[in-house]
């Protein structure tokens, strides 16, 4: 091992970053600065044991593609640190994933939901991807100007721009899946007033406390609670569809058992 051994691992982590190319080092960095904090920045490579390292490998959570590309950042790391001479062996060795249990010959997993959504709300839906698949450049801008600051330990400037990156990152994965799975309900018929349908506005009384509460049941992709839009899918709307002016209804909450009258049914 060379002289170099002392070297502390937030040195060798800038090293290391610095060597690599913009985009590989945008992909690797937050997770280079996790594994050197969570060791500690300041601690001499030298010091870095196997078990350390095999610890470490226990907080990698997400997907199994998502934990295999943070191990892969940190054993990239590891292999660098070795081959500069600062640790006489390469410890990525010990970054082992706990192996998941196989899935047996041809088993499928569940099939994706679907999701009802009118072509209206298909089209803001495609539209807000659009706006936030536009935004990605601008994020890659700032993580690119936040990273010329080298002391990451205190970046308040970088960890926002990730924290708006995952925000945004999460929020088109999630889009993706609801338009991959989207189902068009063609608007038909108004509700008929008698009955509870999806689209009725329904007035209730509390039989406890005689108290008045209207709700809306639509689609869960609808739900606005200050509006008074309830899903058709919560406890209230499984209760109240298929019901008529008149009807009592029992809904299960968390204090218990609440009983209510359907006063009025609107389409």
């Amino acid at each position: 091992m060379s002289e170099g051994a002392s070297v502390t691992l937030m040195e060798a982590a800038r090293l290391y970053l610095a060597a690599l190319a913009d985009e590989e080092r945008i992909a690797s960095q937050a997770e280079v600065e996790r594994f050197v904090r969570w060791c500690g920045a300041d601690r001499a490579c030298d010091q870095l044991r196997g078990q350390e390292i095999a610890n470490y490998a226990e907080t990698l959570s997400g997907s199994v593609t998502d934990a295999s590309r943070r191990a892969e950042a940190v054993r990239s790391f590891l292999a660098f640190v070795k081959k500069a001479g600062h640790t006489s062996t390469n410890l990525g060795t010990h970054l082992r994933l706990r192996k998941t249990s196989p899935t047996r010959p041809g088993a499928r997993g569940p099939a994706p939901k679907e999701v009802q959504l009118s072509e209206e709300e298909k089209a803001k839906l495609a539209t807000e991807l659009e706006s936030l698949k536009a935004r990605r450049p601008k994020i890659v801008q700032d993580i690119q100007r936040a990273m010329a600051d080298k002391d990451f330990r205190e970046n308040a400037p970088l960890d926002a721009a990730r924290q708006q990156q995952a925000h945004v990152e999460g929020r088109i994965r999630r889009l993706e899946t609801m338009l991959a799975h989207a189902v068009i309900v063609q608007q038909g018929v108004a509700p008929s007033g008698q009955v509870v349908e999806l689209g009725s506005t329904v007035l209730l009384r509390d039989l406890r406390s005689g108290a008045e509460v209207t709700y809306t049941v639509v689609r869960p992709s609808e739900v606005n609670a200050a509006q008074g839009r309830i899903s058709s899918e919560s406890p209230v709307g499984r209760a109240l569809r298929g019901r008529r002016t008149g009807d009592e209804v029992e809904v299960a909450v968390p204090s218990g058992t609440r009983r209510f009258r359907i006063e009025r049914v609107e389409g």
